[in-house]
């Protein structure tokens, strides 16, 4: 008997190229992201690095079955991000 796939929580550390980057705007279009891939946006929160550098982590539910390759493809794409990194994925339903 197998199980039904089911939904992932994903939480990921956006990382800007300097300081002086809108994080609302990187926000923005991540959330716009998540969406168009029929995922659920849960919490956006920033965390300070260091040296007035902030971090975006974006916490939001994915479908298990699409693979997160090309959202993160994506997201590295979008205007000042530097880097990505999951940091925490499980699943939740």
């Amino acid at each position: 008997m197998s199980e039904g796939l089911g939904i992932m929580g994903v939480k990921i550390k956006v990382m800007p190229t300097s300081p002086s980057v809108d994080l609302m705007e990187i926000e923005l279009a991540i959330k716009k992201l998540v969406e168009d891939f029929r995922g659920h946006n849960r919490e956006y929160v920033t965390e300070p690095v260091a040296f007035g550098l902030k971090a975006l982590i974006a916490f939001f539910e994915w479908p298990e079955e699409k693979p997160l390759e090309e959202f993160e493809e994506k997201i590295q794409k979008i205007k000042d991000v530097n880097s990505i990194q999951i940091i925490d994925m499980r699943k939740i339903a």
